[in-house]
């Protein structure tokens, strides 16, 4: 099962006593704070969870899987994500 951004409010409700309108807005708050750090080209660090990158790509020769055409991927800004040593080890140990 996955966890959901309604699933994260409803935890914060639940455990911080806030209500169900108030817990999605600090949800829908955080993640748009992640996404305009990313999208301004900052690194997002998260303690001891992990980091959000962001990562150039160069352009580079590729193929059409379906008619084995040759094309080229272009230049692009991807998002890695990398654990931190805490979120490793407790999926480790999951």
């Amino acid at each position: 099962m996955s966890i959901t951004k309604k699933n994260i409010a409803d935890e914060l409700a639940n455990k911080v006593g806030l209500s169900n309108v108030q817990a999605l807005e600090v949800a829908n708050e955080f993640f748009n704070k992640i996404k305009q750090s990313l999208s301004s080209g900052k690194d997002v660090k998260i303690s001891g969870f992990g980091n959000f990158v962001i990562r150039e790509k160069t352009p580079r020769p590729g193929r059409n899987p379906k008619t084995g055409d040759e094309v080229m991927i272009s230049a692009r800004k991807v998002v890695t994500f990398k654990a931190g040593p805490k979120l490793k080890m407790a999926t480790k140990n999951s």
